[in-house]
């Protein structure tokens, strides 16, 4: 069984940044796209960022573009989110997610494997 596990929320001020780390486990996984979705209590779980394998290009939420980065260690198994000049309306739990046909997509439906979550919060 594949697990995924979350790290690095917390409380971050406006304009602060943050690093979630996801650390992936279990029988010999390989060529595993991986995302960071989002959600807040009473809404929709929402896509903000993915990349396949390779790791070369990065898929984001328009509103995280250019303030967030994904990137990966595959040696490691280990994603991460970058999360820079982070505003309130980011405060939500983050999830991890791995879809193992190397596929980013934008749906929660396709992801295989889901982590727990780490819940980002940003006020003053």
């Amino acid at each position: 069984q594949v697990q995924l596990v979350e790290s690095g929320g917390g409380l971050v001020q406006p304009g602060g940044s943050l690093r979630l780390s996801c650390a992936v486990s279990g029988p010999t996984v390989t060529n595993y796209a991986a995302a960071w979705f989002r959600q807040v209590s009473g809404k929709e779980r929402e896509f903000v960022a993915g990349t396949r394998w390779s790791g070369v290009t990065g898929f984001y939420k328009d509103s995280v573009k250019g303030r967030f980065t994904i990137s990966r260690d595959n040696a490691k198994d280990t994603v991460y989110l970058q999360m820079n000049s982070l505003k309130p309306e980011d405060t939500a739990v983050y999830y991890c997610a791995v879809e193992l046909s190397n596929s980013v997509s934008y749906r929660v439906s396709p992801w295989d494997y889901w982590g727990k979550g780490t819940l980002v919060t940003v006020s003053k």
